[in-house]
Formats: structure tokens, C-alpha cells, sequence
């Protein structure tokens, strides 16, 4: 049988595409694994290793959103206490236990995620830049991008503000224009970046609030600002670590 081109092109796509998927599950799992090692070495340090962490869905993928089982003979406060160390790993999602109990009030405080305050210390020492009076993002820049795109990860599922300003020296429609473009870049450089578009959301506020004692023509007051403003995870997995039974 003689295998056409266009035959040939699809069969290509698909191992690609097969291999892609291996080697992306072969990364998920060890990060998984790392995950509930570090899981179980919390649980023996507040003496609730009975609880037991599963790391993986019921399809067998590795995931960060961890189910905990076991310990039904611990106190209430114990329990408490096991589903907060677990929750307090960087890099783990929702909680939950396999009994059905998931999180605390949806909106609950995420320090465990720390992933604003990351984003922060970033730039904090730098800044994101654009094409002077454009909202092209400097190429300069794409290395800063990649590090807070990595930094926002531990927050998917929450609500990430995007905010751009500029500082008051041109007319401030033009400000306010070029402050909602420069957040929409921003929004799109970090989707590409494997952030979900839904949880995103970009506003600019032009040269409106200038930073604490700087005047509001001062051209540090041309910033990008990221705030997570609403701790709720995406279905089906909560964020927030679960409270008592």
C-alpha cells in the first residue's frame, strides 16, 4: 500500500502530537511526586502522618489539586491542621478529602500560594517596558514576562487584575487608552505563557494614581500592576484549604 503525502503529513501530526502529550504527563507526574513528598514530610512533622495524599485524578493524571484520606480518629483541630499543611505547599492547588469535606468560605485568605507577593519581589527590582508610546511589549522584557507568568502559576483558578498606568505627560485620553493596551498586551503575553485567558482580566487607569510620592509626571509612575482579586478556583477544584468537618 502506497502512502500518500497528505496521509503521510496526518500520521506525523499525530506521533507528534502523541509524544508531546507523553512527555508533558511524564513532566506533570514528577511534579506530582514532588508535590506529595513534600506533603507527607509536612503531615509527619505535625505527627498526622496517618493522612494519606493522593496526587493524581481518578483517570490516573498527575494533578496539584491533592484528595487527603485516613486520619478519621484525629481531633478536629488536627485535621484542620493536616489540610493546612498540605495546602501551604507552593505549587499546590485545592484541597480536598476523599470524604467529601472540601474548603473552608470560597474567598478564603490563599497566603499559602504566595503568588502575589512573588510577582511583587520581581518588580520590585524591574520593570515590565514597552515601545515608547505603544503598547508593544520591549523584547527586553520577555525574560521579566516569563518569570511572572511562572510566579502566577500557583494562583490559576483565582481571579488575576491586570492593571496598566501610565504617568501625566501626554493628553490623559490618550494615557487612558495607552494604560488598557498595555494591560491587554500584558493579558495576551501571559496566556500564551499558559495562563487561562478566564482568569484574567485587564484594565488601565491612565496617569489617575500616581505612585506615593512621586509627582504624576514622573515616567516611574509607567507600571504594571497584579493583583489577585478573587481567591474563587475554576471548577471542579477549590483553591482555598479546607476547614473541619
Amino acid at each position: 500500500m502506497v502512502i500518500g503525502p497528505k496521509t503521510a503529513i496526518i500520521a506525523g501530526a499525530l506521533i507528534v502530537s502523541a509524544l508531546a502529550i507523553f512527555g508533558a504527563r511524564i513532566d506533570d507526574t514528577a511534579f506530582a511526586k514532588n508535590l506529595a513528598g513534600q506533603a507527607d514530610a509536612n503531615l509527619a512533622e505535625i505527627d498526622a502522618g496517618q493522612v494519606k495524599t493522593r496526587f493524581v485524578t481518578r483517570d490516573a493524571w498527575p494533578t496539584r489539586h491533592p484528595v487527603l484520606s485516613g486520619g478519621e480518629d484525629l481531633d478536629e483541630g488536627t485535621r484542620d491542621n493536616a489540610a493546612k499543611a498540605v495546602g501551604s505547599i507552593a505549587g499546590v492547588g485545592g484541597v480536598s478529602w476523599a470524604d467529601g469535606t472540601m474548603i473552608a468560605e470560597a474567598g478564603a485568605p490563599m497566603s499559602a500560594n504566595h503568588c502575589e507577593d512573588d510577582v511583587q519581589e520581581l518588580l520590585s527590582a524591574r520593570s515590565i517596558r514597552f515601545e515608547e508610546s505603544r503598547s508593544d511589549i520591549a523584547p527586553a522584557s520577555v525574560q521579566l514576562l516569563d518569570e511572572v507568568a511562572a510566579a502566577l502559576k500557583p494562583c490559576v483558578g483565582s481571579i488575576i487584575a491586570i492593571t496598566g498606568h501610565t504617568d501625566a505627560s501626554g493628553p490623559e485620553p490618550e494615557n487612558l487608552t495607552l494604560s488598557r493596551d498595555r494591560a491587554a498586551a500584558i493579558q495576551q503575553a501571559l496566556q500564551t505563557r499558559g495562563i487561562p485567558a478566564n482568569g484574567l482580566r485587564a484594565s488601565g487607569l491612565g496617569s489617575s494614581q500616581s505612585i506615593e510620592g512621586l509627582s504624576s509626571e514622573d515616567p516611574a509612575n509607567r507600571r504594571i500592576e497584579f493583583a489577585v482579586v478573587a481567591k474563587r478556583q475554576l471548577r471542579p477544584a477549590p483553591v482555598d484549604t479546607p476547614g473541619p468537618r
